[in-house]
C-alpha cells in the first residue's frame, strides 16, 4: 500500500484527540493510520520547552523536510567538500575557490553551489539554528552575513575639489589593465583615527602592498609610498591614482622621488579606484574596523600581505597576484 503524508486536517484531528488524552491506537484507528505513524508524528513535534502539539507548526516542518528529502550534499564528494571548507577558512571567496578548483583539476563546482552549501547548514537558509552535524561557515565569507540579502544603495555624500591632475587626464591605457605599472593608493584607518596603513594595488596583476604608517601626516604617507615604489624596477612605475584625502597632498613629492605620474579620482567616486577599494575590503577581514594598527607588528602585516597576494583572482584566470606579477616582470 502506498504511503501518504499526513495532511493538515489529520494533524488537527490528532491535536483534538491529544487534548482529550485519547490513546495512540484510538487516534490511529480514527485516521486509518498505523499506530507507529501517529507515535512518530507526536514524538517529532513536541517542543522541549512546552508539552503541546501544534498542527500548523508540525505541518510546516514536514513540508520543509520533504523538500530536503533524498537530496545529496550540494558539493559532490568529500575531496571537493574538504577543498572548499579548507579554502573558505583561509579567506578565499567562493568564486576564487570555484575558479582555482578547475585550474587545479580538483573538480567543477559553481560559486553559487558553494554559497548554497554554506547557508544550507543553517535551518531555513540562514534564518534558523545550526543543523545537527553541520558547521557554520558564514563567518568565513567576505561579508559574514547571517543570511543572503539583496544589495542596498549608498547614501549621497558631499563633493570636494580634487588636488592634482584629474583621472580624466590619465592615459586611456591605464583603464585597460594591459600594462604593468599603474597603481591605486589609499589609506586604511586605525581605531580612534590613529595612524593606520597605506595600501598600494597594481592594476594589471592585483599585486597588493600594505605599509604601516608612522603618523597621519601627508609626509608619512608620501614616505611610505616612495619607500615601496623605489624598491621596484622602473618598468613598474608608470601612474598612481589617489582619492581626495588630505593624506595624499604630498603627491608632488611622490612624483619627484619615484618618477611615477599621479592622478586623482573624482570626489566620492570610489568605483574609479574599485580594485584598491575591493582589496582594502579583503584586508579588513584580517584587520576589522576599530583595529589599532599601532598594536599590530610589521611581521603580521607582511604575513597578511602575502596571504592576500596568494589568493587566486578570477580576472587573472585564477592565477594569484604573485604568479601574475612574476609573469609580467619576465615579459
Amino acid at each position: 500500500m502506498k504511503y501518504h503524508h499526513l495532511t493538515i486536517e489529520e494533524r488537527e484531528k490528532i491535536q483534538l484527540m491529544w487534548w482529550k488524552r485519547e490513546p495512540i491506537r484510538a487516534m490511529a484507528l480514527e485516521l486509518n493510520r498505523s499506530p507507529s505513524s501517529i507515535s512518530r508524528e507526536l514524538r517529532k513535534n513536541f517542543p522541549q520547552q512546552r508539552n503541546e502539539y501544534t498542527p500548523r507548526l508540525a505541518h510546516e516542518k514536514a513540508l520543509v523536510n520533504r523538500k530536503r528529502r533524498g537530496r545529496e550534499d550540494r558539493l559532490k564528494n568529500n575531496i571537493i567538500r574538504k577543498y572548499v571548507v579548507d579554502h573558505l577558512k583561509e579567506g578565499w571567496s567562493p568564486e576564487q575557490i570555484s575558479g582555482r578548483m578547475k585550474r587545479d583539476n580538483i573538480g567543477k563546482i559553481s560559486h553559487e553551489a558553494i554559497y548554497q552549501y554554506v547557508y544550507v547548514q543553517i535551518h531555513r537558509d540562514g534564518y534558523g539554528y545550526l543543523r545537527p552535524g553541520c558547521e557554520d561557515l558564514r563567518s568565513c565569507l567576505r561579508r559574514k552575513k547571517k543570511r543572503r540579502t539583496p544589495k542596498g544603495m549608498r547614501r549621497c555624500q558631499r563633493m570636494l575639489k580634487p588636488k592634482g591632475l584629474s583621472i580624466d587626464e590619465r592615459p586611456l591605457v591605464v583603464a585597460e589593465k594591459k600594462r604593468i605599472g599603474d597603481w591605486e593608493g589609499d589609506t586604511v584607518e586605525s581605531m580612534d583615527h590613529k595612524p593606520g596603513v597605506n595600501t598600494l594595488l597594481e592594476r594589471m596583476t592585483g599585486m597588493f602592498f600594505v605599509t604601516k604608517l608612522e603618523s597621519k601626516t601627508s609626509s608619512a604617507t608620501s614616505s611610505a609610498i616612495v619607500s615601496r615604489l623605489n624598491q621596484l624596477p622602473d618598468k613598474v612605475k608608470c601612474t598612481i591614482t589617489f582619492d581626495n584625502g588630505s593624506e595624499n597632498s604630498g603627491w608632488r613629492t611622490i612624483e619627484e622621488a619615484t618618477g611615477v605620474k599621479t592622478f586623482f579620482a573624482h570626489p566620492y567616486h570610489s568605483w574609479e579606484r574599485g580594485a584598491n577599494e575591493n582589496t582594502n575590503g579583503l584586508l579588513r577581514e584580517y584587520f576589522p574596523k576599530k583595529t589599532d594598527f599601532s598594536m599590530i607588528s610589521e611581521e603580521t602585516i607582511k604575513e597578511v600581505e602575502f596571504l592576500l597576494n596568494s589568493r587566486p583572482r578570477k580576472r587573472l584566470g585564477y592565477l594569484t597576484p604573485l604568479e601574475a606579477w612574476g609573469v609580467a616582470l619576465d615579459d
